[in-house]
């Protein structure tokens, strides 16, 4: 006889409401979302590469808060749609160990990038000098925080994907739409307490960097209080970013609510918000935010958006794309008869 254990246990997780009526309608929506996700934080990223005037540390933190958004989305969309379009709402645990990584790293590198961010804005705004800050944030340094920013969420991820799952399960039901840390928690046979000391251990430090973020702009906004071009800079580009910071923490606050104090005499319908805050807020309002504060990328990304809607237009109407090249030509020879 072999060994069960050779099997990868195969978990049930939480049904949409509805799914019989409305499962092509919520397939469609959370398709829509995963496009849009994509295009919005991809199109920054390539503005970003291809502007010139945009590669500083700013705008590659930017970059990289992008890319991230992107890894996070990619843990939870394919996989809700794959359930969707099978009605079918089962998940091998490897692939829940997987999923719970992905997601919870994202969203721990996230805490980190943004720390990194309001290093930098610190820096710039403090100093006020281009010469001294580009001193203080070389490439050899924006590389060092870009690196610190994803391998320490990585390393407390696995370690705590580790705990969670070299444990005996005796249940078999994830009442969430997507596999987390602490519903695989529950699934265990034994006590939780090693779990419970380090998650609260891992909250208290991300949430000394979400405190040290808001003393860093505390001070921003007292140092510019005295001059009017570092309050116009301060509004520029700290005010994205602190939108963005907003965003994240009642995000990730609703997602501590649902995984930690959730109940069953909560409605269906606001747990499933509370799960689904974290995966669709920040990586849709991230880029937007940014994109429509920061002008030369909200000029760079409309000017894209034109071109490719005029190539597109004309390429659909070759008839009127023919009347302006006659007119366009018409022009130049009585310009050169004249």
């Amino acid at each position: 006889m072999m060994d069960n254990m050779t099997y990868p246990v195969i978990l049930t997780l939480m049904v949409p409401k509805e799914t019989k009526s409305y499962r092509h309608v919520y397939f469609i929506c959370f398709l829509a979302l995963y496009v849009l996700i994509l295009s919005i934080n991809i199109r920054l990223v390539m503005v970003i590469v291809m502007e010139k005037a945009l590669h500083e540390p700013m705008y590659i933190f930017l970059s990289y808060l992008c890319v991230n958004g992107v890894y996070g989305a990619s843990g939870f969309y394919p996989k809700i749609l794959s359930d969707l379009i099978l009605d079918s709402y089962v998940i091998s645990s490897n692939m829940c160990t997987l999923q719970t990584f992905v997601i919870y790293s994202s969203l721990l590198s996230e805490i980190t990038i943004l720390t990194v961010m309001a290093y930098d804005r610190y820096v710039a705004i403090s100093i006020c000098k281009p010469l001294d800050y580009h001193s203080k944030l070389t490439k050899n340094t924006c590389v060092k925080l870009i690196l610190f920013s994803w391998i320490v969420p990585n390393c407390i991820c696995i370690t705590a994907v580790l705990l969670s799952n070299l444990r005996p399960i005796c249940k078999y039901h994830i009442d969430k739409l997507y596999c987390d840390n602490w519903s695989v928690v529950k699934l265990a046979c034994v006590s939780s307490f090693v779990n419970n000391v380090f998650g609260y251990a891992i909250s208290v430090i991300f949430f000394s960097f979400i405190v040290l973020i808001i003393v860093s702009y505390f001070k921003l906004i007292s140092a510019c209080k005295a001059s009017l071009e570092n309050r116009k800079k301060f509004c520029q580009t700290c005010l994205p970013h602190i939108l963005s910071l907003i965003n994240f923490t009642i995000a990730l606050l609703f997602d501590i609510m649902y995984s930690r104090y959730g109940a069953n005499d909560i409605p269906e319908s606001l747990r499933n918000f509370l799960a689904l805050e974290l995966v669709i807020v920040p990586p849709v309002f991230n880029p937007l935010i940014y994109g429509l504060n920061i002008t030369v990328v909200r000029t760079r990304v409309f000017t894209l958006c034109v071109s490719c809607a005029s190539r597109i237009f004309f390429t659909e109407n070759p008839q009127l794309n023919s009347v302006l090249s006659l007119i366009h030509a018409k022009k130049n020879s009585e310009r050169v008869c004249s």
